[in-house]
C-alpha cells in the first residue's frame, strides 16, 4: 500500500493495521529488526517456489506450531490453527526489497497499533506512525487483530474514510 497508493489520485487515506510503513530505501525486514520484540526471525521457514520465468525464489511461512503464539495469540485456538495451516506467505522479496515510494508522505494516514503484536513490535508501529504523522489508535491485540477484534479495525477504516470524503 505504501508504494501502490503513491500518486494515485483516487486514494484519499491510508489505514495501517498492525503493519509497517517503510520510507524510501527501507525494507520490511530492515524495520522489523529496528526495535526488539519481533518473534518472526525465529519463527519463519523458507520454502522455495518456482518463478514463471524459470528459477526459484523463496516464500516465508510461520512455523505452524509457532503461528498461534507469534501471530494470533488472541484468536480462538481452532481459528488460529486453521490460519496456520492455510496461511499465504509473503515472498522473501516482499520482505527484503527496499521501498521506492512512500504514499504516507502525501496522503493522510491512520494507524491501529497492536500492543501484543509479536510480529511487528508495538514500539516499531508507534515509531512509524509518528514519523508518518498518522492518527493512531492503540488496542490490546495480536498481529491478527482483524480476526480477533474486527470491530475496532472497521471503526478506524470508517473514521479515515469519513475524515477524507468531505
Amino acid at each position: 500500500m505504501t508504494e501502490a497508493a503513491d500518486g494515485a489520485s483516487n486514494v484519499k487515506a491510508l489505514v495501517y493495521v498492525a503493519s509497517v510503513s517503510p520510507d524510501v530505501g527501507e525494507s520490511v525486514a530492515d524495520l522489523v529488526t529496528k526495535f526488539p520484540g519481533s518473534a518472526l526471525l525465529t519463527s519463519v521457514k523458507m520454502v522455495p517456489y518456482p518463478l514463471d520465468e524459470g528459477g526459484t525464489s523463496m516464500e516465508q511461512y510461520i512455523y505452524q506450531e509457532k503461528f498461534p503464539a507469534v501471530f494470533a495469540a488472541d484468536v480462538d485456538p481452532d481459528t488460529a490453527e486453521l490460519m496456520a495451516v492455510t496461511q499465504r506467505p509473503p515472498t522473501e522479496a516482499a520482505q527484503t526489497e527496499s521501498v521506492t515510494r512512500a504514499a504516507w508522505k502525501t496522503i493522510p494516514s491512520w494507524t491501529l497499533i497492536t500492543t501484543q503484536d509479536m510480529g511487528v513490535p508495538p514500539d516499531l508501529q508507534r515509531f512509524l506512525a509518528k514519523r508518518a504523522g498518522s492518527t493512531t489508535v492503540e488496542i490490546e491485540a495480536s498481529h491478527a487483530v482483524a480476526v480477533s477484534q474486527p470491530g475496532p479495525v472497521a471503526d478506524l477504516i470508517d473514521t479515515a474514510a469519513r475524515a477524507t470524503t468531505r
